[in-house]
């Protein structure tokens, strides 16, 4: 009794821990973008034209560039990081302003001095077609109808001597702001050399190749300082003074990928997660409780404390790490709805477990040591494959799907501790104190005897052919079966204040010559419109929807745009996710069980229930994307537990009955375990179903596909997996006879 009240006091302060850890969520718990809204930007250094290693210096000195701007932007909480060769990693949190950010970060603002040659037959001849040698036409920019300028293609000042850009208003720019310069020493005297050479010529001031004035040289200008006028807003002065201030890049940059959240959504993501989360325990405490009574209510507790624990040690990680991964992303929040459905797993298998023990004759304390006993070795199994699957995530997942695989991981620490510890404690307490003296629990389920077996064959057809039907579905629609992550392009979703027509809007942009775009409408939100083109068309689409959508309001809620080197990426990586975290399964079983062709026949179900979801999946009408992969992962670590759940009563079984033929004994084993796998399906497929109702839309195809795989899944366990066992060891059999 002592030693119970030392380890429940432990809990105690645990719960105490992570409750002062969580509360307030927002001073504790770090949101990812996709919650608070901002921009994830991986940017490709253009180094194509760069040799040896000054390559890696350009990608250097790009980020040194980058920080310097986005930190003059005033953004709190960034993320500048190199990722692989030439790639940029940028996180902006709150930054919404997508066009003003894109153009102080990608804008090159390389900028240079040319003199301008006047002469009136120079430039006829160079509007006919001939170009001087030597010499270039040119456009001052904003200044349309303005004749052209004929520059000299020889730099006379390059603008890497410029110590400060500023925004100003002075006589010369008539009261629109321009951009004053300020030279350092050498570019004070470089300055002065060719104004004091070049009085009474013009001066093309040059950015990135575009001419944004040509003033006039009056006299020299020896302070060292210049002015910029060029027809500016303030925003746009204010832009250009800070890429002039910050420095040029050693390099042009292209987005290779962009997802910019706007509040709007991110609100709404909040709010349809934390919905789906209440209403997924709501109806998993409400199931426990009406099938196991008493121990439902020690399995609820467990469940909260879980989930406690969950939060708070995401709160104290961040509070003793700033600046850690341990982000809450919308996946992230479907991670704790999940750890919900595992963490019920656990208790589920105990309370069968205990119920076989009472049983079998047991009193109720050795029943309960021997069934928390019997299911350890289960639990641990099931929560070390969902830890690999985990793991795969993370190390080849970005952004949000890192997030779903952390709050996954955490989740299922927290509940093994839970299952193991926390509720075995609680039965002690509960057992030592008088308040139960007998375990009331509906059994629906009673002595089982269906011959599974024995249908092996025709559901070895079945499944063959919804494999085979959902490859053959894979392979023709070919690209169109995946989503922007993996083929590229560029998704917008647009919420308006008055539900708009989709013809309408289909009309709209074919008249803008916006021919591919995929118009997609949700019934349930006639005021959101999401579309898909193959290259980036925002400016166009929100100009039109200005136009022609005059009198309905819009707010941008998200863009999303993958470029093909991205796409080609991200597809490679969840194929090597999906196959390593298979292979390590496939390991780990192997040795667990001493027999691989167990863990092979495990293996072999997870494909059967992977491809077959996303076959399901695409015949619906939808498209695998990142979140997809995750569902994927995670159909494979929860079909499994079923599967070990199986492999371990049969390993028992052959102890026990070591004659019994192979086939019957797996029948039997699959029978014993029957209330436990459909059981844990119920639970789960509860939180699933919360998910997919009131999850959000964004997450709609990542619940609908955990939805179809959770119940392949169940099916595998109890006909693929089982039927495999036995068909390899019946070739076993016949190759040694």
């Amino acid at each position: 009794m002592k030693n119970l009240r030392v380890r429940l006091l432990w809990v105690g302060a645990i719960i105490v821990v992570s409750l002062l850890f969580t509360f307030p969520i927002k001073d504790h718990i770090n949101l990812g973008l996709d919650l608070k809204g901002g921009m994830h930007l991986v940017l490709q250094v253009d180094t194509t034209k760069i040799e040896g290693n000054a390559k890696n210096d350009a990608v250097l000195r790009a980020i040194e560039i980058l920080r310097n701007r986005i930190d003059g932007m005033g953004v709190g909480e960034t993320v500048i990081q190199r990722q692989g060769e030439d790639e940029i990693l940028v996180q902006l949190p709150g930054v919404t302003d997508r066009e003003k950010a894109l153009s102080i970060i990608g804008r090159v603002a390389q900028l240079e001095f040319h003199l301008v040659n006047d002469d009136p037959t120079k430039v006829s001849d160079a509007l006919k077609g001939n170009i001087p040698e030597g010499y270039e036409i040119k456009y001052v920019k904003k200044e349309g109808g303005a004749p052209p300028v004929l520059i000299d293609k020889a730099v006379a000042l390059k603008g890497d001597t410029v110590a400060d850009a500023r925004v100003d208003y002075n006589s010369q720019s008539f009261g629109q702001p321009s951009i004053s310069l300020k030279f350092n020493a050498e570019g004070a005297k470089n300055f002065g050399i060719l104004t004091q050479n070049n009085v009474n010529r013009r001066l093309a001031i040059v950015m990135d190749g575009e001419v944004l004035s040509a003033p006039n040289i009056k006299e020299a200008i020896l302070g060292g300082t210049a002015s910029i006028s060029g027809n500016f807003t303030f925003e746009e002065a204010s832009v250009l003074s800070l890429a002039l201030r910050s420095g040029a890049l050693p390099a042009p940059m292209k987005i290779e990928e962009e997802r910019t959240i706007g509040p709007l959504l991110g609100k709404d993501s909040i709010r349809d997660g934390i919905t789906a989360t209440v209403i997924g325990g709501v109806l998993v405490f409400l199931f426990m409780l009406f099938y196991y009574w008493e121990s439902g209510i020690i399995a609820n507790i467990a469940l909260l404390i879980n989930l406690v624990m969950l939060f708070g040690i995401m709160g104290l990680v961040n509070k003793l790490m700033p600046g850690s991964p341990l982000t809450l992303t919308l996946p992230g929040i479907a991670g704790v709805i999940l750890t919900l459905g595992m963490a019920v797993d656990g208790n589920i298998l105990i309370n069968e477990r205990i119920r076989e023990e009472i049983s079998n004759g047991r009193p109720l304390p050795a029943a309960i040591t021997a069934g928390f006993k019997r299911a350890l070795t289960t639990i641990i199994d099931t929560h070390v494959t969902n830890f690999i699957a985990a793991f795969m995530l993370f190390q080849f997942g970005s952004g949000p799907i890192k997030g779903f695989a952390v709050t996954l991981s955490i989740g299922l620490a927290a509940s093994l501790f839970t299952s193991v510890l926390v509720s075995r404690d609680l039965f002690s307490l509960a057992l030592e104190n008088g308040w139960i003296k007998a375990l009331k629990m509906r059994n629906f389920f009673k002595h089982t005897n269906f011959n599974f077996v024995g249908l092996r064959y025709i559901m070895i057809c079945f499944s063959a052919i919804l494999v085979i039907t959902s490859l053959v579905v894979l392979f023709k629609k070919g690209d169109a079966a995946y989503g922007i992550d993996f083929s590229g392009g560029q998704i917008q979703q647009y919420r308006f204040e008055k539900a708009v027509n989709a013809d309408q809007v289909r009309k709209a942009l074919k008249d803008a010559n916006i021919k591919d775009a995929v118009i997609q409408q949700f019934a349930k939100n006639p005021e959101t419109v999401m579309i898909r083109t193959a290259d980036d068309t925002f400016n166009l689409v929100s100009g039109i929807f200005k136009k022609d959508f005059s009198d309905n309001k819009f707010e941008v809620m998200r863009i999303e745009k993958v470029g093909p080197v991205v796409g080609k990426a991200l597809r490679q990586a969840a194929v090597w996710a999906i196959v390593l975290a298979m292979v390590g399964i496939l390991i780990y079983i192997g040795f667990r069980f001493k027999h691989f062709d167990f863990a092979t026949a495990g293996v072999i179900a997870l494909f059967h229930d992977v491809i077959v979801a996303f076959g399901v999946l695409l015949m619906s009408g939808r498209q695998i994307d990142l979140l997809v992969v995750t569902a994927l992962m995670t159909i494979a670590g929860y079909s499994i537990n079923d599967t070990i759940v199986v492999y371990d009563r049969i390993r028992e079984n052959m102890v026990k009955k070591q004659k019994m033929p192979l086939a019957q004994l797996v029948n039997v084993s699959v029978n014993e375990t029957l209330s436990r796998t459909i059981l844990t399906s119920v639970a789960t497929t509860l939180v699933v179903l919360a998910l997919f109702f009131k999850g959000g839309e964004v997450l709609n195809s990542f619940a609908f596909c955990l939805l179809v795989g959770f119940i392949f899944g169940t099916y595998s366990s109890i006909f693929v997996a089982s039927s495999i066992v036995i068909a390899w060891e019946d070739y076993t059999a016949k190759k040694k006879k």
